[in-house]
């Protein structure tokens, strides 16, 4: 994990919290600063490179300039990511993924990885009994389950390896553990050293550009580990539609996420297995003052009182259906300052720091802030949401919105490469993601190259003012138009009629047809 364990400390302690391949983790490994494991249990082939699978090479980091939000140099561990732990690492060929190359590319299977499989994500409260249940079991199943491949350090640079030198100071966590955890280190605040209060003005997966790209591919982790722990290369994570407005919380059911306790309003009905579920990553005083590391230890149960905040009555109803329709009609998908203050944004209105229709207010929280805020409990505390399994359908949704943004504006999709906050550069490799991967390679359609897709349907465009206006003056002329051909029908009717006394003019007489009518309706009409 830590590039050199043998490198002369500074005089300020660095905060090192991260995960590696567990057979990374042993002191060789860490002080060659080399990751890249021989896959199928094969002898010195390093990410399968004599099965043509990947290479070991060099990592390139990020040096481009970053904000001005995160103000030190050589302080945290995520910068440059993952430079201060390993420099070099797998880096797979076609379809062949993974931290050795062994696994394929999500929507792949097969011994080649050649074979494409459907992975469709579907709005959780169309599943039918019998395909919740197995989605309820799976996350149940994730968070019992130990991570094959993951381990997590539960000491700081100074403190990871023991005083012999001979061993390193990791843990297990399980799968879903891993996931909430992951989101948890990359939102800590920078260890600065004893007697110091911790900097909490940085944020690698929030109020950046990054917001999108970091938690897309957070989820398609957990897919993944979930498919190869079911042994289903078709799992797929549902999505919960939160923009439905109101107060109520329609997946707050014990059959889905869990209803409200009957006998704690800020908790979930013992019918619910999630009602068994404790938090992980909860003791921030001692992370921001110790420096101590989250570790996998469980504490509490999970906190829900949906709408319950009454002290804050804008975030006790969900975002409306007509939210996700102004939010896609934005063109631009980040502006300077590319930050949580930034307007006429896509990705600071998704994020949820600005109205709906894109203009920044620090008073206002929408779409993923509200949904987030309207749960009031675990799943409104950025560092501990993950932990309410309602985290994972609230960003699936998130995601289909922005696969949307992608799909219906290919020539606005436009990510800055430089001075967005630390972590967000386009460039960037995503903390703590390994094998290292930028937020450039999620910033893609899902379907034709992340292997997944949407089954989803999206409000109707609402009509603007100035539409109305030219539809209602386009009614009035065609009514004009009406009147007019009307009007001339009826002179020439009479005139007819007058000259149908005159004998000598007989039937040699040119009758008017519908002629001049079907001219007035041939003009188009929106």
């Amino acid at each position: 994990m830590w590039i050199h364990a043998v490198l002369v400390l500074s005089c300020c302690a660095l905060a090192v919290r991260a995960q590696f391949p567990r057979e990374c983790t042993s002191t060789e490994a860490l002080r060659s600063a080399r990751c890249c494991p021989t896959p199928f249990g094969r002898v010195n082939d390093p990410c399968g490179v004599s099965l043509g699978r990947g290479q070991c090479l060099s990592v390139q980091a990020d040096t481009r300039a970053h904000g001005p939000q995160y103000p030190h140099v050589d302080q945290d561990d995520r910068e440059r990511w993952p430079l201060r732990f390993f420099t070099s690492a797998c880096r797979c060929t076609g379809n062949f993924y993974g931290f050795n190359c062994g696994r394929c590319k999500h929507g792949f299977t097969g011994v080649n990885c050649d074979t494409p499989v459907p992975v469709v994500r579907r709005n959780v409260l169309t599943l039918n009994p019998s395909e919740r249940r197995s989605f309820v079991n799976a996350l149940h199943q994730a968070k019992r389950t130990v991570h094959p491949d993951l381990v997590i350090a539960t000491r700081r640079y100074g403190e990871l390896f023991s005083p012999d030198g001979n061993t390193t100071m990791f843990e297990n966590i399980t799968i879903y553990n891993y996931f909430v955890w992951s989101h948890y280190y990359s939102v800590s605040k920078t260890f600065l050293g004893g007697g110091q209060p911790s900097f909490g003005g940085v944020d690698f997966s929030h109020e950046g550009p990054g917001f999108v790209t970091w938690h897309r591919y957070h989820l398609l982790q957990l897919e993944r580990d979930i498919q190869d722990m079911l042994g289903d290369p078709r799992f797929a994570l549902p999505y919960w539609n939160f923009a439905i407005g109101g107060n109520q919380c329609d997946i707050c059911t014990d059959d889905l996420m869990g209803a409200r306790s009957s006998f704690d309003e800020n908790g979930i009905s013992s019918n619910s297995i999630f009602s068994q579920w404790r938090v992980v990553c909860e003791s921030l005083d001692d992370y921001d003052t110790l420096g101590t590391i989250c570790n996998s230890t469980e504490s509490n149960p999970i906190r829900r009182n949906p709408a319950g905040n009454v002290a804050r009555p804008m975030v006790q109803k969900l975002p409306e259906p007509q939210d996700i329709e102004a939010c896609l009609q934005l063109t631009t998908f980040d502006t300077p300052p590319f930050y949580s203050t930034s307007t006429d944004s896509f990705r600071n209105t998704i994020e949820g720091y600005s109205a709906p229709e894109g203009t920044y207010d620090p008073v206002v929280r929408s779409l993923h802030n509200l949904a987030h805020l309207f749960l009031n409990g675990t799943g409104g505390q950025t560092h501990l949401s993950p932990n309410d399994p309602i985290f994972v359908l609230l960003h699936t949704f998130t995601d289909a919105i922005f696969d949307e943004w992608l799909r219906r504006h290919p020539g606005s999709a436009d990510y800055p490469m430089e001075n967005a906050p630390i972590g967000h550069n386009r460039d960037y490799n995503m903390v703590p993601f390994w094998p290292p991967i930028t937020n450039a390679e999620m910033f893609v359609t899902a379907p034709e190259n992340l292997g997944y897709s949407y089954e989803a349907t999206w409000p109707a465009r609402p009509i603007t003012p100035t539409e109305i206006i030219t539809i209602a003056v386009i009614a009035a002329l065609f009514v004009v138009a009406i009147i007019f051909a009307v009007t001339t029908c009826a002179v020439r009717s009479r005139s007819h009629n007058s000259e149908g006394r005159q004998h000598l003019l007989g039937e040699q007489y040119q009758r008017y047809d519908d002629h001049d009518t079907h001219n007035s309706k041939s003009q188009s009409v929106v």
